[in-house]
């Protein structure tokens, strides 16, 4: 039996997307050299790995049972391929990392684009998704490093963490309650909200502290982007609770006023890692550069 590295990265990408055009876009191959990477294994390994329904590619028994071997095996050839490959202080790899939103969008493009200036023969990929979503995709290996706004719930996930955010409320400089000096639990009771949908970090620790206030806010609409809220926050449409990382230009503008209210919306930031996984020589260099970055100091 020789079946390669290649092979297996076929088979994983595979089994994460479910066609194999789209693995092919992910792995930079033609379809056709997808499908016969996947045939020549499948045909090495004696039956078939997937179920083929139309077009898609569902795994089945054996497949499931390769899928996390072949995960562990490519990351300790990853390990293997960085170690030999890096030298002191100049580290090299691809660093796949997940952040969920605030996080993906107001915080790590600075900090991806500083440390690759500074370590050239690094490549970080990186994927915005939900708290919920990143913690999925870390455990199953499709992702080196996690960063994340709300509490990690999923087990075989190591937390770290990292640094301080808050949380506002905003409203439309027009709506009502922008001109009040401070808001009360019952205005808040009474509001129309404008919220993530579930599985977001923020809408978590939102939900939460309206509990501690004794409060059920009426949920009117739900996005599935901070943008989206903002948008409809400015046309008018309700309030919402959003990190001050994400509505500070927007605040400083005039195009939305934050609220001055009673509830405690602070929160941590935290960096996940897979329990028992072997840190990489890039993945070292990147969580040492995460914690002492001058640009997020609190």
């Amino acid at each position: 039996m020789n079946v390669s590295l290649r092979q297996l990265e076929v088979f994983v990408a595979v089994a994460k997307l479910g066609h194999v055009t789209n693995a092919g876009e992910e792995l930079g191959m033609t379809q056709a050299a997808v499908s016969l990477n996947l045939a020549h294994l499948e045909r090495q390994l004696k039956g078939n790995l997937f179920d083929r329904i139309g077009k898609k590619l569902i795994l089945n028994d054996r497949g499931r049972l390769l899928l996390q071997e072949a995960v562990e095996v490519l990351g300790r050839a990853k390990i293997m391929l960085e170690r030999v490959t890096s030298r002191p202080g100049d580290p090299a790899g691809n660093l796949r990392i997940g952040a969920s939103t605030t996080i993906g969008n107001y915080l790590l493009p600075a900090v991806i684009g500083h440390f690759s200036r500074r370590y050239r023969r690094a490549r970080i990929d990186l994927v915005v998704g939900n708290t919920r979503q990143i913690e999925e995709e870390l455990a199953a290996g499709h992702l080196d490093l996690g960063l994340i706004e709300g509490p990690a719930h999923k087990s075989g996930l190591v937390a770290r963490d990292w640094r301080g955010d808050e949380l506002v409320i905003i409203a439309s400089p027009a709506n009502p309650l922008a001109a009040k000096k401070k808001v009360t639990v019952r205005d808040l009771a009474q509001a129309a909200w404008l919220a993530r949908e579930q599985g977001s970090g923020t809408r978590e620790i939102f939900e939460q502290a309206m509990r501690a206030a004794g409060v059920r806010p009426e949920l009117k609409f739900e996005f599935g982007h901070t943008e989206a809220i903002k948008q409809a926050v400015i046309a008018g449409m309700g309030i919402a609770c959003l990190s001050k990382l994400a509505v500070a230009r927007e605040v400083a503008a005039g195009v939305l006023s934050e609220l001055n209210h009673p509830l405690n919306l602070q929160r941590r930031l935290q960096i996940l890692l897979r329990q028992g996984s072997q840190e990489t020589p890039l993945q070292q260099s990147m969580l040492a550069y995460l914690f002492r970055a001058e640009f997020l100091q609190e």
